[in-house]
């Protein structure tokens, strides 16, 4: 089969692979129909993969992603949600489905393994012709009445991250939030933030584009140059209560950490390599800072994310800004790497 595969920083290549095979009985066999190219593949695209930054083994030839679509092709012996011909959405966190914490969808608190497609040879990834999907009535959903692939490909990552970051940050009725970072995922987090009720939502990027889109969702626009004095104005100097921050960059968390007014929360999704961030303890600790950061497990907010796509109260799949082919992933990255041509979210089929 054909895989989207990383063979070096900056070097996705389009490449024949081996074909999966089911070797538990627990997985099932997907073709994948959609696919998406997430934020955080940039840092493997930049040559900075967790497998190399935290066990310091080879990452080249392996494939990529973690945000899929498809039909069921194939299942294992003790599967019993799925069968050949149904339509599914995968989590791109993965865990065993078994234990306590993942009956609960809990996954990040998984007592025995957790995983996410497309980081090393551990895994292979989902921007694929075909994926297998471990545990998979735990791993996979079909999709749901009503929901277009587009909507439940948002599902399988953006979405959910975007939800959680703005639950961590305990957006509620009458707070006022910050959104640093309107890529898809920020974008998708100031929707969610006016939806869960914030009297006012800031959105922050150096893109006017973007800056353009979040307006349209009615939150107040702000370039990272101006939005410390522009937001101090705005509130009085109380700042923010919730802050999201969707990068990952030493710089829009300490943007994030100075958006925050005092006893204010922040919360980083955007995922961050680095191990020598400097975190501004005096600062924080003098505001009374609550500071969260994390993965997200994506199976635990489906059943609250579900019934909102289904009544029109979100619209992730808006965000697509390019439909392109598998084969032409190497483009795909090219383009979102460089936010080139209006490059927001970018969506692939085999």
């Amino acid at each position: 089969m054909k895989a989207l595969c990383y063979e070096g920083p900056r070097d996705i290549r389009y490449e024949t692979v081996a074909d999966p095979t089911i070797r538990d009985r627990r997985e099932i066999l997907v073709k994948m129909t959609k696919c998406g190219i997430c934020g955080s593949d940039l840092h493997i695209f930049h040559g900075k993969s967790p497998a190399a930054n935290y066990r310091g083994e080879s990452t080249a030839g392996y494939s990529v992603g973690h945000e899929a679509v498809g039909e069921v092709v194939e299942i294992g012996g003790d599967v019993r949600r799925f069968k050949p011909g149904d339509m599914v959405m995968l989590s791109g966190a993965v865990g065993c489905g078994e234990c306590s914490e993942c009956v609960t969808g809990n996954v990040t608190r998984c007592s025995k393994i957790v995983r996410c497609y497309g980081l090393s040879h551990d895994l292979q990834g989902c921007q694929a012709e075909a994926i297998v999907v471990p545990a998979a009535d735990f791993n996979a959903a079909p999709i749901p009445d009503g929901l277009t692939v587009d909507r439940a490909l948002m599902l399988t990552d953006n979405l959910p991250t975007a939800y959680f970051g703005c639950r961590n940050a305990e957006i509620r009725p009458g707070k006022v939030a910050a959104i640093v970072g309107l890529g898809p995922i920020g974008l998708m987090a100031t929707e969610c933030a006016l939806l869960l009720g914030a009297s006012r939502v800031f959105a922050i990027d150096l893109i006017p584009a973007r800056r353009a889109r979040a307006e349209k969702i009615g939150a107040t626009a702000l370039d990272p140059a101006t939005a410390v004095e522009e937001i101090a104005a705005a509130t009085s100097g109380a700042m923010a209560d919730c802050v999201v921050e969707a990068v990952g960059a030493d710089a829009t968390i300490k943007l994030a950490l100075q958006l925050a007014g005092l006893q204010g929360i922040v919360s980083v999704v955007g995922v961050n390599m680095s191990q020598e961030f400097k975190f501004p303890m005096a600062q924080s600790m003098g505001k009374g800072l609550t500071f969260r950061i994390g993965g997200c497990s994506v199976q635990y907010f489906w059943p609250e994310l579900i019934p909102l796509l289904q009544h029109g109260r979100l619209h992730p799949e808006s965000f697509i800004s390019h439909e392109m082919s598998l084969s032409e992933g190497a483009a795909a990255y090219e383009l979102f790497d460089k936010r080139s041509d209006g490059a927001l979210k970018i969506v692939m089929s085999a």
